[in-house]
């Protein structure tokens, strides 16, 4: 099945179901992938009806055309440079609204695999690293090049940082380069390298395989582990207590404990 998240005659983002799996597809080869307002604003719509649909346990997020997404459109950004406050009110807006979307992405209730099959640059790299798993074609490359244009990518440093280690995401920052697939696994950033023509098909059998787990189980999971990121150790274990806990009382926990004491397969109620 296949929806269109904004109705016009070319959607910046198209979805298909494949099962309990959901694929948004950012649908703008055009201007490679750029995140727009258009764009975020369709995003923000499709990641918004996947959080709400209970029928969906994965996502995952590929891309038409040679791009992932080459970040913030710069024609449009330039474009606004024009208004009386020499567009900071713009700035802060598309700053803010992509700042939104990626947190988005992280808080989904459902892990989100990234498809990327060409470069993914500035915030398009920002995109694909705010994702729970990456898979990149051996052509992709990844690059925060902002210094090159008088613009270092601050934003996208939030989601490297969390990503890669400290010394790999000062290096993207600060020198601009394009990073290849394969040392953008070596990094960190990537999960599997695959030749083209298998990147969404193996992007795809992985959030199938996540589907076909416990969604309460998932759920919790990828919330707690986020959370937990952020704190000190101690507070970490507590937390991470915490979800262990109420995972613990859920139905699927006894189901598919029992399973494993009886040695059957578990039915999930996904609750």
């Amino acid at each position: 099945m296949e929806r269109h998240i904004m109705h016009e005659n070319a959607p910046p983002v198209l979805r298909r179901d494949e099962g309990a799996v959901a694929i948004l597809t950012l649908n703008r080869p055009a201007s490679r992938n750029s995140l727009s307002t258009g764009m975020l604003a369709a995003l923000q719509a499709a990641l918004d009806e996947v959080a709400a649909d209970r029928d969906i346990r994965a996502v995952v997020l590929a891309a038409e055309g040679p791009a992932f997404s080459a970040g913030h459109d710069l024609k449009e950004v330039t474009a606004h440079r024009a208004d009386a406050d020499g567009g900071a009110a713009f700035f802060a807006g598309i700053m803010a609204a992509c700042g939104t979307v990626m947190q988005a992405v992280v808080a989904l209730p459902q892990p989100v695999v990234a498809a990327v099959q060409g470069i993914a640059t500035a915030a398009g790299c920002q995109l694909a690293a705010s994702c729970d798993l990456v898979v990149a074609s051996t052509t992709a490359k990844f690059c925060t090049p902002g210094v090159d244009i008088g613009l270092f990518c601050s934003t996208p440093g939030v989601a490297l940082a969390r990503a890669v280690p400290r010394k790999s995401a000062m290096e993207m920052l600060l020198l601009g380069e394009m990073i290849p697939a394969g040392e953008a696994q070596r990094m960190g950033l990537v999960n599997r390298v695959m030749p083209p023509e298998a990147v969404l098909p193996t992007a795809l059998a992985l959030a199938q395989q996540i589907a076909s787990r416990s969604a309460v189980a998932v759920q919790l999971g990828k919330r707690g582990f986020n959370a937990q990121q952020a704190m000190p150790l101690a507070e970490a274990y507590a937390a991470a207590g915490a979800v262990m806990v109420e995972n613990l009382l859920a139905e699927d926990a006894a189901e598919g404990i029992g399973a494993f004491v009886a040695k059957r397969r578990p039915e999930w109620q996904h609750r």
